[in-house]
């Protein structure tokens, strides 16, 4: 299989992928995932300083 023709595939299967859902899963939603992802954030901030105390 060559690099064209799989890319041209893939294309394909990600045009039709497109139409038939919508993108988004309906448990997911954006809040509370940049919510949850701003909290590992700061949590690991906060672990990062604590292992850092020498300055």
């Amino acid at each position: 299989m060559s690099l064209p023709l799989s890319a041209a595939q893939f294309v394909t299967l990600a045009a039709e992928g497109g139409e038939e859902h919508g993108g988004n899963h309906e448990s997911l939603s954006p809040y509370v995932t940049g919510i949850g992802a701003f909290v590992i954030l700061l949590l690991l901030l906060w672990i990062t300083t604590r292992f850092n105390r020498d300055r």
